[in-house]
């Protein structure tokens, strides 16, 4: 087969033995060299395809924790604080007060198919000052159709007096049902076992819907756009419909990027969720990857509901919400880790990272497992002796850098207060016990951009701009390596992706700009184009 040689204005390869190369020469979709002209020739015919000679060539970006849900949830109504666009290209402007939050919902019932519930997403309390937003205000909006508002990080929701009504939520005893001290429900549910009374009487699957083909596709298109080769949904059913939806939309040959899902454990009975994921592995192919599993611990700590240590949270009584009994998630990682499967654990809170770490350090005393990367997840609050737990289990991390831009000042200001929020997202902590790491969006709580991502890493600046743990901020070619090689890492998929080296799949991003240089801010470097397999996933 004819090589294809891409010469570039500079390669990035993320191979320490090899970090710059000259021209990319590909074959069969894979890395072939990256010498010069003249030794690439070496190996055969050459073509060479010189589009990108002014650009620069790096590892295509991986996107080692977000959700398929960014391609469907934009059929609802966002009510989000920062403006966003979809998959599609559209600017949502956020909205900074309830009364507009009000218009837009009164919009959306306009259009309503009449019988069918309103929902909205992306509402973020935190930001607005006065009133909560609960039943009432909603009810203002109406109190007969139902009205549903998932809050920006998906762990919350709130109701309209409809909703409670019909889902008979006031007669339930669940953790999670906020309630007045008279024990009035207030329309605010938190986390999945309350939520779920909902999703359960009104038949919502937001992750099964997730796993169609059209929003399988905008999901794609929107990573592609960010130079993103490798996406996770890293919240999936894995239910027969999605796992046969997943491949065959994964296969068609314009599909443009590498999925890897991964199995919800509460979802399924630990026996059912082992045998259903080894089915599930039978059905991969090169764009599509099975055999990891998501457990959701606590919340989030911008909604109170993630589960911290002492002092708890700065300006409210309380401590968070599990979204099973701790025991419950402790047999899972016994089950999971003996079963031979990766583990990837949404750990928020220190508290819920210390309930991890014990679990998994039983794991592997009962079950020693070399390679076994098991990952905890968003960990915005790890001490520093938990992170050298961490290191001493061999675990992995994938840190959520976009929060310290997102929430940073109301951490400063509201819940965690100044010293909790220099360790906040720590990275460098990471780097140097050499803890194997990679940093994410979870998208849709946050958009789609490596690149941001990786900014947010490197300057921890907030939202104002003002700067949040320096000592905790990573160089530019770490935080590259967190979203290319180090993300890959987490998810075992670096024998193929991650870095260009000969023998691996030729996933590139094509920049506008050169990401090492520190004159360019690296969250203003324009996107050209992906290759997928060596092929522009635009042809």
């Amino acid at each position: 087969m004819t090589i294809t040689l891409y010469p570039a204005r500079r390669i990035i390869t993320m191979n320490p033995s090899q970090p710059e190369g000259d021209c990319l020469a590909v074959k069969d979709g894979r890395v072939l060299s990256l010498g010069s002209l003249e030794q690439a020739r070496a190996f055969g015919e050459v073509t060479v395809d010189d589009r990108y000679a002014d650009k620069v060539l790096m590892p295509g970006f991986v996107e080692g924790h977000s959700h398929a849900l960014e391609g469907a949830i934009w059929e609802y109504i966002y009510l989000g604080w920062f403006d966003k666009q979809s998959p599609a290209g559209q600017r949502w402007s956020g909205l900074r007060d309830v009364a507009s939050l009000q218009a837009r919902l009164a919009e959306g019932l306009a259009r309503l198919t009449p019988g069918e519930p309103l929902i909205a997403w992306g509402f973020d309390p935190i930001y607005f000052s006065g009133a909560r937003l609960d039943k009432g205000l909603l009810d203002t909006v109406s109190d007969t159709v139902p009205i549903i508002v998932m809050h920006a990080s998906l762990h919350v929701m709130t109701v309209n007096s409809a909703v409670i009504e019909q889902a008979a939520i006031a007669s339930k005893e669940i953790d999670g049902i906020v309630r007045k001290a008279g024990g009035e429900c207030v329309g605010e549910l938190q986390e999945m076992p309350a939520m779920h009374l909902v999703f359960d009487r009104y038949g919502i699957d937001f992750f099964e819907q997730a796993s169609q083909p059209e929003a399988l596709r905008q999901y794609a298109r929107a990573a592609r756009r960010e130079g993103i080769t490798t996406i996770t949904d890293l919240l999936n059913p894995l239910s027969d419909d999605a796992v046969a939806s997943m491949r065959s939309t994964t296969l068609e040959p314009s599909f443009p990027v590498r999925l890897v899902p991964a199995l919800n454990a509460l979802g399924w009975a630990p026996e059912e969720g082992s045998e259903q994921l080894a089915k599930a592995m039978t059905q991969g192919h090169d764009k599509l990857f099975f055999g990891i599993v998501k457990l959701v611990t606590d919340g989030a700590i911008q909604n109170y509901t993630a589960r911290l240590q002492w002092p708890g949270y700065l300006d409210v009584e309380g401590n968070g919400v599990w979204n099973a009994p701790p025991q419950t998630f402790h047999d899972m990682v016994l089950h999971y880790h003996q079963a031979g499967f990766q583990l990837h654990i949404h750990t928020n809170g220190d508290e819920a990272v210390e309930v991890m770490l014990d679990a998994l350090e039983e794991a592997l005393c009962l079950w020693p497992r070399s390679n076994h990367r098991h990952t905890l997840q968003h960990v915005q609050l790890i001490r520093q002796d938990q992170l050298y737990r961490v290191k001493q289990l061999d675990a992995c991390l994938n840190i959520f850098a976009n929060h310290i831009y997102y929430w940073g000042d109301i951490h400063l200001s509201r819940t965690l207060g100044f010293d909790r929020c220099q360790r906040l997202e720590p990275t460098a902590s990471a780097n140097r016990l050499d803890i194997t790491f990679g940093i994410h969006c979870d998208a849709p709580v946050t958009p789609l951009s490596p690149l941001f991502t990786a900014h947010c890493a490197h300057r921890r600046q907030t939202a104002s701009g003002a700067v949040l743990g320096v000592e905790e901020a990573i160089n530019r070619q770490v935080a590259l390596e967190a979203i290319t090689l180090g993300a890959a890492r987490t998810l075992h998929l670096d024998r193929h992706i991650g870095s260009l080296e000969p023998g691996k799949w030729a996933d590139v991003a094509v920049l506008d700009d050169d990401p090492l240089d520190e004159s360019i801010a690296l969250k203003d470097i324009g996107i050209h184009a992906t290759l997928l397999g060596g092929l522009p996933t635009d042809a």
